[in-house]
């Protein structure tokens, strides 16, 4: 069976199969915290720069792990409408969940970038990276902060996900490029013989390398 020795192994691969974008000065911008590592393998393959997209889920109050909808930087709020009407959302209920969101979000982004300006995705190639992808969820919402953040064009690379997922996230993103997509699929993690958890101060220190020139 075929898995990738850690993180930095299928940034390697994915730098591969990205090929094709030199020359058009994407963005590759790291979901923390486990994209952040693979993110840095591909960044200077492509001779991009490397960020992160600090995304959180609005989780339904009482279900968090089914979301309506996402927020991002620069006060980017992406909902679901059908989501809202179908459960009966009432403003203030997602709100409440927004702000608390909200706040968690913005600690990350202090934490992870403090001295740079807020994310800024206009007319830019941006590629969005993960280790992996089960459901899509997270992703999904990354897409569409990307999108609200002016992104022109939009590419996802993951290490790891399945084949439903796959097909639900190339209704979203322009090209999705994948690793592996393997039939049988219960986690990420399984895909990978060092699946350690990634620190904030490893994500710090990846940002914090110079920049691709």
């Amino acid at each position: 069976m075929e898995v990738f020795a850690d993180r930095a192994d299928a940034g390697r691969r994915l730098s591969a199969l990205l090929e094709h974008l030199r020359g058009y000065q994407p963005i590759v911008l790291g979901i923390p915290r486990g994209g952040v590592p693979v993110g840095a393998e591909i960044a200077p393959a492509l001779r991009a720069s490397l960020d992160v997209l600090v995304v959180r889920k609005l989780g339904v109050p009482g279900h968090p792990e089914f979301g309506f909808g996402a927020i991002g930087e620069g006060g980017v709020r992406v909902l679901d409408a059908d989501v809202v009407a179908r459960l009966g959302l009432e403003p203030a209920a997602i709100e409440r969940v927004t702000e608390s969101e909200r706040t968690e979000l913005e600690r990350r982004v202090a934490l992870y970038r403090p001295e740079r300006p807020t994310l800024d995705l206009t007319r830019r190639t941006a590629v969005i990276v993960d280790d992996g992808v089960a459901m899509g969820g997270t992703m999904l919402a990354a897409i569409g902060v990307a999108r609200a953040l002016g992104a022109e064009r939009l590419l996802v690379a993951v290490g790891v996900a399945p084949h439903d997922s796959v097909a639900r996230l190339r209704t979203a993103a322009d090209e999705v490029v994948v690793a592996l997509s393997p039939q049988a699929f219960s986690s990420v993690g399984q895909w990978y013989r060092d699946f350690s958890q990634v620190s904030d101060d490893e994500v710090v220190r990846l940002l914090g390398e110079p920049p691709v020139g």
